[in-house]
């Protein structure tokens, strides 16, 4: 069996930057297990599937695979995916229906894409055990349910300088662990650790970002800012606040189109 595959950097205006996501177009779902071990053969932080949506509610269905498991929402590989369809087929926008999301959106822009995810919002509380493993101080932690959590630190250098306990993060469960600051060259810089989900340390991260578009809006008192994960690889966004959608900007990068072999069994 022969499946179609491309590699995609997201948020990356140039390969080897951003994060890597493969997208792969499917005729049918096939079976979780196969879908689990293509993504773990793949070793980066997500794998996206997509089939046409014959519900006539969005263009394709799409869901998300980390080398550990399926994720409920990921930003990044719904940016690539929406890349790859436009692309191929053309268009300004597509849309995508989700099972845990809702229906997304991916549209051109002057940027390159602007992708619309559900704002994530988040409280004022306080996780003593995870802020000991993330090696600093943060000034604020702000937590949601959905086991998001911003830890808010004073300067842009304090986040760089950060050495967490992964081993001890990932004790902890499926959670992302967004450490922010007032950025350098950007408005907002963070970094994101999702040991949890099998991806230690996030390249680039776009749900993070829907989460980041409510607490940083609100402490900038205002709608939009300028955006670098300061991962290895490095990925910047444009963000807004749209009602209730976090509108995230930015470009993709195409660096391998090929074919992914399956045995017929699957």
């Amino acid at each position: 069996m022969k499946l179609p595959y491309t590699h995609v950097d997201a948020f990356a205006a140039r390969p080897f930057t951003g994060n890597q996501a493969a997208v792969m177009p499917l005729d049918s779902w096939l079976p979780d297990e196969t879908l689990l071990a293509i993504a773990e053969e793949n070793k980066f932080a997500e794998t996206a599937y997509l089939i046409k949506d014959e519900s006539g509610e969005a263009d394709w269905e799409l869901r998300w695979f980390t080398p550990a498991e399926e994720v409920r929402l990921c930003g990044h590989a719904t940016l690539a995916s929406g890349h790859v369809i436009l692309e191929r087929d053309g268009g300004d926008a597509v849309t995508f229906r989700t099972r845990n999301a809702g229906i997304l959106e991916v549209r051109r822009s002057e940027a390159g894409y602007e992708l619309a995810l559900p704002l994530i919002e988040t409280a004022p509380d306080a996780w003593d055990e995870a802020v000991a493993l993330l090696g600093g101080k943060p000034k604020e932690v702000w937590l949601s349910p959905d086991r998001y959590g911003i830890y808010y630190f004073g300067t842009a250098d304090e986040v760089l300088d950060l050495d967490p306990d992964l081993r001890g993060l990932r004790a902890l469960g499926n959670d992302q662990f967004i450490c922010t600051a007032y950025g350098k060259d950007t408005d907002v810089i963070s970094r994101v650790f999702v040991p949890g989900g099998g991806v230690d340390e996030d390249s680039f991260t776009g749900s993070a970002h829907a989460c980041l578009t409510h607490f940083w809006t609100e402490k900038l008192g205002r709608e939009s800012f300028s955006a670098y994960q300061a991962s290895q690889r490095g990925g910047y966004a444009q963000c807004r606040r749209d009602g209730d959608k976090a509108i995230l900007g930015g470009q993709c990068v195409t660096v391998i189109e090929g074919s992914f072999y399956l045995p017929s069994d699957g």
